[in-house]
């Protein structure tokens, strides 16, 4: 069997890789060892910017409607209600999609895998990797498929998306080092009988302990995320299912009556980097690469972002569009976020369950009466969303980001979010291309490259004349004519303060020609 990529393991972070393939028309095989997509929640939250890159192949519509939006979070001291935060929107303006959706892992993978077979390709399960080696030309993995047959899969790369014991990792020999927190977690999926509404997420604040309600979809359902305290000596695994429940009424205060249980799980959580996302024509996506703390919803949409980071050079340098020196990148760029994401989740993790009897006070005491105010205010609200909802994450230090001239906006930020015309400019750029956008302050000739230069660069580059509209000037600080050259994936890899053919040829041939 011969391909242009293996994709080992085909949890969210490799069937959104296997759509992104599809979108750049690479020939790719995926396979898993289970029997098909996940029938449980798992991860939940999905962040703006994975909306905004599935919004290029048409599946954020489709995932909205499985979910519901997180409009509210209720914070509960001593069983009662002390304060509401309203973040439904707290985006506004900064992301077509303002808001955390709650969907669960289950009907997100379906439909990925959906997407997948509508486009004539599938996922081989109860398929496990048995052994791959690779030389300077390619990659030979053995597999052992669903009837127990050995076979031989040739393909140009390898991307292991197979999850934090990743078999892929041990192979290249690559580390992950890290810590691990000393709490046990527990997750729960649940049918509760209880006094609250599903309109809000519950936030339980504590001296110690993290616990927090999430509702989902169907008629009292909800999942409940939290710890045991550090004292409780119990492995993963041991956990009884009534000792989670105990713990649950003890820390809420409240009276609730769980009628359900859907499903539930006991995990240590590690917080882990792998020393380098990539090692010869082999890479490592998603928790094969990061793992940490659950919270601020952050591991899955990492996931799925190392993908969409890394297939539009896979396909470039597969399509001879650009030097294989580009796949360098995909380690600069995401080992760095990784590190920045594993330092946030921590801190995040620390202000709602760190010990200190300050920060603890804080918490139970402050906090609760004050947040409702500090996020309604806008300085709030844009310092907070870009974070959570990862349109903040940025490629500022890389290789491929130049910045000629002043501008509030650098090479490496993703594209900010506008209208023009009242539609998002995000829906101009779909296309699997880079997308030059030359914004025209209306004094003198207006920009125009050549045609050969154009023809030249048909199938890397799709052009678009803007007129710099105040909002745009605005976004951008510029006040004259000016030029942005989008990577596909909607980063800005070039900026520049006039409209220079000379400039844009030359970053082009210093990153991509061969």
């Amino acid at each position: 069997m011969k391909t242009n990529v293996v994709i080992v393991g085909a949890g969210p972070t490799g069937l959104a890789l296997a759509c992104q393939f599809i979108r750049y028309g690479v020939d790719f095989v995926i396979f898993d060892k289970k029997e098909t997509t996940t029938p449980h929640s798992k991860a939940i939250g999905v962040q703006a910017r994975t909306l905004e890159t599935y919004e290029q192949i048409g599946l954020a519509d489709k995932l909205i409607e499985q979910g519901a939006i997180a409009a509210k979070a209720r914070m509960v001291v001593g069983g009662e209600v002390r304060g509401e935060v309203e973040f439904g929107e707290m985006g506004k303006g900064l992301s077509p999609y303002p808001f955390i959706l709650l969907v669960e892992q289950g009907k997100h993978e379906k439909i990925l895998y959906d997407f997948i077979k509508s486009n004539g390709k599938d996922v081989q399960w109860q398929t496990t990797l048995e052994s791959f080696i690779q030389d300077e030309s390619g990659v030979k993995a053995k597999v052992k498929n669903a009837n127990g047959e050995i076979e031989e899969i040739e393909a140009k790369f390898l991307v292991g998306c197979d999850g934090a014991k990743s078999p892929v990792r041990h192979s290249l020999g690559l580390t992950f080092e890290g810590s691990t927190f000393e709490r046990m977690f527990y997750v729960a999926d649940v049918q509760i009988d209880w006094k609250f509404n599903q309109d809000a997420l519950m936030i339980f604040l504590m001296k110690s302990s993290l616990l927090a309600f999430f509702p989902m979809t169907g008629e009292n359902q909800w999942r409940i995320v939290g710890t045991f305290p550090e004292e409780f000596a119990k492995d993963e695994g041991e956990v009884l299912y009534e000792e989670i429940e105990e713990r649950i009424k003890q820390d809420t205060q409240l009276d609730l009556d769980i009628t359900k249980v859907n499903w539930f799980s006991t995990y240590k959580v590690h917080t882990r980097h792998v020393n380098k996302f990539s090692m010869g024509r082999c890479f490592l996506a998603g928790d094969a690469a990061h793992i940490h703390s659950p919270a601020g919803a952050q591991g899955m949409n990492t996931g799925i972002q190392d993908g969409y980071n890394l297939a539009w050079k896979l396909a470039f340098v597969l399509k001879d569009k650009a030097k294989a020196e580009l796949l360098e990148t995909y380690n600069e760029e995401r080992l760095e976020n990784a590190k920045i994401l594993l330092e946030t989740t921590d801190r995040m993790f620390n202000l709602v369950a760190n010990p200190n009897w300050f920060i603890s006070f804080l918490r139970t005491h402050i906090f609760p009466y004050i947040a409702g105010a500090a996020f309604s205010i806008d300085a709030v609200k844009k310092f907070a969303f870009p974070r959570v909802s990862q349109i903040g994450i940025n490629y500022r230090n890389s290789s491929l980001s130049r910045t000629d001239g002043n501008f509030s906006v650098r090479a490496g930020e993703r594209m900010p979010y506008f209208l023009i015309a009242g539609k998002s400019v995000y829906k101009n750029l779909t296309e699997p291309k880079f997308h030059l956008l030359t914004f025209f302050d209306g004094s003198g000739n207006p920009p125009d490259f050549p045609e050969n230069f154009k023809n030249q660069y048909v199938d890397f580059v799709d052009f678009h004349d803007l007129p710099l509209y105040p909002n745009i000037a605005e976004t951008f600080g510029a006040k004259e004519s000016f030029m942005v050259l989008l990577r596909p994936d909607n980063y800005i890899g070039f900026i520049c303060a006039d409209v220079s053919l000379e400039k844009l040829k030359k970053y082009l041939a210093e990153e991509f020609e061969q």
